[in-house]
């Protein structure tokens, strides 16, 4: 009877498995930052590692499109070039300033960030920034990879979304060991914003799709049924929202907003408002709130 082949052991397998994986994920890595070398877009806080530049941008992105926030960015930043001019503005110039950026409190956590920089200097870790007001884990990283170099995946939607389709490794494993994780996290919410999108997939165009373990098999979940969402105009954030761009423009508050915000909807905006640091109460009504420099 003839022997038996000899096998491997387990350990052996997971080793093999596990040289086949990291393989698969030094050259799908290699090919999307080839990619994004060719096909990066020219966006102003790419050109700089000032961290005050990028975490301006990074706020901004944060509810806008990249279109829409370059020329608001350019603008910012030659009105306000450094975080130690931003903390001496009046806040009801920066509330003024945001209009249309959503969410007007991150205007407010902004500048309160830029007056403990202005303070006490930039942290120039992912760890040090996490102490800013408003500044987040993503946030943190972005400034700290981008400014400072440190390496730290910044993880966004679009790192989660591709590190999950690659199904190579978690996005802390898909970060390079070398100087390049800063361009990495660059090219990996390059690829999410454009090539592999939360309800748009490219896979022929993807410089990873022949490691890619979703190529050509993406699920993309189904929408939820029309009508189950509420639409925005009858948001608090949208009263919220109109509230504040009226202030800024000097607008008599009551002929700004629309006839069907009912009173009881303006109250509840106006006191979260007032809650939140961005408007006080005068004599006259709900008004935009000065900065302690105004």
């Amino acid at each position: 009877m003839p022997a038996a082949p000899p096998t491997r052991a387990p350990d052996d397998r997971d080793a093999a498995a596990e040289g086949a994986l990291r393989a698969d994920r030094d050259a799908a890595r290699d090919a999307i930052l080839a990619w994004y070398g060719e096909v990066a877009r020219d966006l102003p806080w790419r050109r700089t590692d000032d961290p005050y530049a990028i975490l301006v941008s990074e706020v901004m992105l944060q509810q806008t499109q990249v279109a829409r926030v370059v020329p608001r960015f350019e603008a910012w930043i030659d009105r306000w070039p450094t975080a130690e001019a931003l903390a001496a503005a009046d806040r009801r110039d920066v509330l003024a300033a945001w209009v249309g950026l959503g969410y007007n409190s991150r205007a407010v956590r902004l500048q309160e960030a830029c007056v403990v920089v202005a303070r006490d200097g930039w942290p120039a870790s992912a760890a040090g920034l996490r102490a800013l007001p408003g500044i987040g884990p993503y946030t943190a990283a972005a400034v700290a990879s981008f400014a400072f170099g440190e390496r730290v995946a910044a993880v966004d939607t679009n790192v989660v979304r591709i590190s999950e389709r690659l199904g190579l490794g978690a996005p802390d494993e898909l970060l390079p060991d070398d100087d390049r994780a800063a361009t990495w996290n660059q090219a990996a919410m390059e690829l999410g914003a454009t090539r592999c999108r939360a309800r748009t997939v490219e896979c022929g165009a993807c410089p990873a799709a022949a490691w890619c373990r979703s190529a050509h098999a993406v699920v993309i979940p189904p929408r939820g049924a029309r009508g189950t969402r509420q639409r925005f105009e009858d948001s608090d954030r949208y009263v919220r929202g109109r509230i504040v761009a009226a202030l800024a423009g000097g607008q008599d508050l009551a002929a700004a907003l629309p006839a069907e915000v009912t009173p009881e909807r303006v109250e509840r905006a106006v006191a979260g408002l007032v809650r939140d640091g961005l408007l006080v109460h005068t004599d006259d009504g709900p008004a935009l709130a000065p900065s302690s420099a105004g």
